[in-house]
Parts: C-alpha cells; sequence; structure tokens
C-alpha cells in the first residue's frame, strides 16, 4: 500500500472571520429570505471581501453539519424513548441498526473520506456488525431453548402433583403453553 493522505480540516474565509461578524453571517443564513449575494454584499460592506459561492459553500457544510447533528439527536430521542416504555427490552438489536445506518449513509454520501477510508477497513466494520448479529441470534435461540427445556420439566412436574384433577391438569396444561409462547416468541 502506498502512504495514506491525511485529511485535511475544510476551512474558508467566513471561519477565520472574527467571532461577532461570523455569529451574524450565521444568523443571516438562518433566515430564508437572505440570499447569498445578500450576504456576501454585507460582508463587503462591513470590511471583508468574501464571494457569494465562498457563502454557499460554508452554508453547505453548516448545514451538512447540522443536519447530521440533528439527526443524531432524533435517533437518540427515539431510542430513550423506547427505553422509558419498554426498559426489559434488548436494545442491542436498535444500536446495531443505528450504527449500520450511520456506515451505510457515510458510505452512500462519502466523497473525500470515501477515498481515505481503505475499503478493507469499511469490510472489517460491516463483517464486526454482522458477526454480532449472528452472535445475538444464536444466543436468542439457546435462551429458547433453555426456557423450552424449563418449562417442559415445570409441567412435567406440576402435572405429576395434579395428576388426580384432569380438569385442572388440562387448564394448566394450556395456561403453560401460553406462557411458553410469549416467552419464547420472536421479537
Amino acid at each position: 500500500m502506498g502512504t495514506q493522505r491525511t485529511k485535511k480540516r475544510v476551512t474558508s474565509k467566513i471561519d477565520e472571520l472574527p467571532n461577532e461578524i461570523k455569529i451574524q453571517v450565521d444568523a443571516m443564513l438562518l433566515k430564508s429570505s437572505n440570499t447569498y449575494t445578500d450576504i456576501s454584499d454585507w460582508l463587503k460592506s462591513v470590511g471583508f471581501k468574501i464571494s457569494r459561492s465562498a457563502v454557499g459553500r460554508y452554508a453547505m457544510r453548516s448545514n451538512t453539519a447540522m443536519q447530521r447533528v440533528m439527526e443524531a439527536q432524533a435517533q437518540t430521542e427515539k431510542l430513550v424513548k423506547a427505553i422509558k416504555q419498554s426498559p426489559e427490552s434488548d436494545y442491542t438489536e436498535a444500536a446495531m441498526m443505528m450504527l449500520m445506518d450511520g456506515l451505510i449513509n457515510k458510505l452512500a454520501t462519502a466523497e473525500e473520506e470515501f477515498d481515505q477510508m481503505p475499503l478493507d477497513k469499511a469490510g472489517r466494520l460491516i463483517t464486526s456488525l454482522s458477526r454480532t448479529k449472528v452472535y445475538k441470534d444464536k444466543v436468542k435461540q439457546d435462551m429458547k431453548k433453555k426456557a423450552d427445556l424449563a418449562f417442559k420439566e415445570l409441567e412435567i412436574n406440576i402435572l405429576n402433583l395434579i395428576k388426580q384433577d384432569e380438569e385442572s391438569k388440562i387448564a394448566l396444561s394450556k395456561i403453560l403453553m401460553k406462557t411458553k409462547e410469549r416467552m419464547i416468541a420472536d421479537d
């Protein structure tokens, strides 16, 4: 393998502006009535020669970063809400799906980053997630088998106790089957 390029942080003339001017530019970008030309003209009027296209590129980077923050926040809020509604649930699947979604988005939207991320690294990440899913499914299957064995043993022990009463035996058998089905049902 050749030498790997180091990723440089993208900066623009707007990033180098004094903080109070940059805050004003950000505020102007939030108002959809302001065009990039309006913002560029305002910057020129306060002594900073910055083109309309530079304002546009800065706005796109800012919007992309804000979009990522908002998406992450929305996903986190959904996860927290789900945890509050059913705290006994297994959230590893949700966390894995969020991570896989992030990786897929990264691959789908990567431009320069994709060039810098070695393909074998992306493959290892996806393989690792796949292995985790297989392991989780295996553990779940093992738990189902253990629950099934435990219920069979419980059923045998209880039925031995109530052999004399056939009606109770049938009713209890139905209750045990229903409980077992609920415990080992797929999510």
